[in-house]
């Protein structure tokens, strides 16, 4: 069970839906695979954003994930021709 989730909130035209979700599909299984704790990954799509729920072992984590070169380098870079301004990201401690 996950300990704390990563909330990732991106703005989108409706019509980008499908390039969020190719860029979702491509990295979900290296996230699972070689991030240090990760346990989920899910996609929320509706017309106006799309949400990604990251679960971690620990809060620990989920931040160190923030700083790596994975999530801004590879899967954010990949998705901004297909987001309006930055993401919102939160991070959530399961109490």
């Amino acid at each position: 069970m996950a300990k704390a989730y990563l909330d990732i909130k991106l703005t989108i035209e409706g019509i980008d839906r499908a390039g969020v979700t190719a860029v979702y599909n491509l990295y979900k299984d290296p996230f699972l695979e070689s991030v240090k704790g990760a346990i989920s990954n899910e996609l929320l799509v509706h017309v106006e954003d799309v949400r990604i729920f990251h679960g971690f072992e620990s809060l620990e984590d989920a931040q160190l994930y923030l700083l790596s070169k994975f999530f801004n380098i590879d899967f954010i870079t990949s998705l901004k021709p297909y987001i309006i301004g930055n993401p919102n990201v939160r991070i959530y401690e399961v109490a």
